[in-house]
């Protein structure tokens, strides 16, 4: 679901009874264990975190108007989504959440590039969340991302 919400308040009004105290309980660890210097806002439809322009001048490459992206949650038609743009740049990240997915939860993940699906809330492993919220920081995701999506080019880092 694309949302056309400009606050996350709003967003959240949005959700379906059913999803909301996931969704709000989701926020909640990412926003407990995410790192500093992450904004949360409204992002693509979605509530997003991202490196605000104060920390990343440059922006996202596709669309330096925007904030550098970092990961996203959404409500979708048949559960939560959550985007997460360190999977899909740096395998290691990825391995290490498989991994740590199959130690919690005997249902295989629902993961696509960035995407992690869950299609039923008692299926969200929280605390496994919370530690992928955490493992990367601004200026180690700016580098990552500036090595993975910006031509050498074009890299116009704050330096930071």
């Amino acid at each position: 679901m694309r949302s056309s919400a400009t606050t996350v308040a709003s967003y959240l009004k949005e959700i379906p009874a059913a999803w909301l105290p996931a969704m709000q309980k989701l926020r909640t660890v990412i926003l407990e264990h995410l790192p500093e210097g992450y904004e949360e806002v409204m992002s693509y439809g979605m509530i997003g975190y991202v490196v605000p322009h104060r920390l990343y001048p440059p922006g996202y490459h596709c669309s330096p108007e925007l904030p550098l992206p970092f990961m996203n949650i959404a409500s979708q038609k048949s559960g939560i989504a959550l985007y997460h743009m360190g999977l899909y740049a740096d395998t290691g990240l990825m391995e290490w959440f498989l991994n740590a997915y199959r130690e919690v939860s005997v249902k295989k993940p629902d993961v696509g590039k960035s995407c992690i699906r869950f299609s039923k809330p008692e299926l969200i492993p929280f605390d496994l969340i919370g530690k992928l919220s955490e493992r990367v920081s601004v200026p180690d995701w700016i580098g990552l991302y500036e090595r993975s999506f910006v031509p050498n080019k074009n890299r116009r880092s704050s330096g930071k």
